[in-house]
């Protein structure tokens, strides 16, 4: 069998027939990966944003801003209904461009460390993997962080984006843009690191003990089911690792401190872990639940499989791969063509 009839079998065992826009792990899965989490993440963030302003006011000013049920109504009688809305558009475009790298990313970072970390523990790959993918998506967000924590707390620095990128421009340069960008990175690649890997085991959990069966042999709602079960676990695993970094963050951008340092000295050790934490769980939770959940429905529109767990097709693959005089461990979860061997290997 020649090198262009051994790929053309194998593509069609990958798409199995069953109308997927793309093959798993081509450049069109990755932009259907980005995309998703650009859409998923954008209007998660979109949809809790009263809740991220009253988060940073209680991280800014937690004298004043002591509660959630108190919080909110001073800021809708002082400030008025539509304070609960300022830096939406923060909120969308950036943790939609933040979304995109960051589920584009680690898909990518994944299948790209599997040859070499084959023999590792799996939380390795999936922290190297979440953590690569997380330090371009913060490079990403930073810039419109910026400003939608002035926007947010400072009700006389802008109305938005449109306005406010310039503004902070001209103010700080763009050294302004990029200020929170370690404490940044210290509180999403944690964050990242724990969600991605929690996520992962807890599929393969839900598939193994749960309900007992492979993840190709349940339906899209129960896999859609299992999606929303990991990813709340995994989002409130997350949000306690990285509370201290995210205090830090909003102590910096708003001038209360001027360096990392005497952040941690303002805020205290122990309430770097305890302040606005009960909010940053009723935030992220139910985000990070909406942002899998929207995620792998449009993987599954796409004609692919959920995230986590085992893919469709790997059986049926290995056994017509025997058939075909070339082997493919049946342990192995996903798999790739190297056709300069005519070889699958394990990734």
């Amino acid at each position: 069998m020649s090198a262009e009839e051994l790929m053309g079998v194998t593509k069609r065992r990958v798409r199995g027939g069953d109308g997927r826009l793309c093959d798993e792990f081509s450049p069109g899965y990755y932009g259907v990966c980005t995309v998703g989490g650009m859409l998923s993440a954008g209007t998660s963030h979109l949809a809790i944003t009263p809740l991220d302003v009253l988060k940073v006011n209680m991280q800014v000013n937690p004298m004043k801003y002591h509660g959630i049920s108190s919080g909110l109504s001073i800021l809708w009688k002082e400030q008025g209904p539509l304070s609960l809305w300022r830096g939406w558009s923060g909120k969308f475009f950036g943790y939609g461009v933040q979304g995109g790298c960051k589920f584009g990313l680690y898909e990518y970072f994944k299948k790209f460390y599997s040859g070499s970390l084959a023999d590792h523990n799996r939380s390795l790959l999936f922290f190297i993997s979440s953590a690569s993918a997380q330090v371009f998506a913060d490079i990403a967000l930073c810039p419109f962080e910026a400003v939608k924590v002035r926007v947010q707390t400072q009700p006389c620095f802008a109305k938005g984006l449109a306005d406010g990128f310039p503004k902070l421009y001209a103010a700080e340069g763009v050294k302004g843009f990029y200020k929170g960008l370690l404490p940044l990175w210290g509180r999403n690649l944690p964050f990242s690191m724990v969600m991605f890997s929690t996520f992962e085991h807890c599929v393969d959990l839900a598939y193994s003990d749960l309900l007992g069966k492979r993840k190709e042999d349940c339906t899209r709602a129960q896999q859609l089911g299992v999606t929303c079960l990991a990813g709340y676990a995994a989002g409130a695993c997350s949000t306690i690792v990285s509370n201290p970094a995210d205090n830090v963050v909003s102590a910096l951008y708003n001038k209360k401190s001027d360096s990392i340092l005497q952040a941690v000295r303002n805020i205290g050790f122990a309430k770097l872990f305890t302040r606005s934490l009960p909010v940053r769980i009723m935030l992220v939770g139910p985000v990070i639940t909406s942002q899998w959940f929207l995620y792998d429905s449009i993987k599954l529109i796409c004609g692919l499989p959920t995230s986590g767990g085992n893919i469709r097709h790997v059986e049926e693959a290995s056994s017509s791969s025997a058939k075909d005089g070339y082997f493919m461990p049946k342990t192995c979860s996903r798999f790739q063509l190297r056709p300069s061997v005519h070889l699958l290997t394990c990734i």
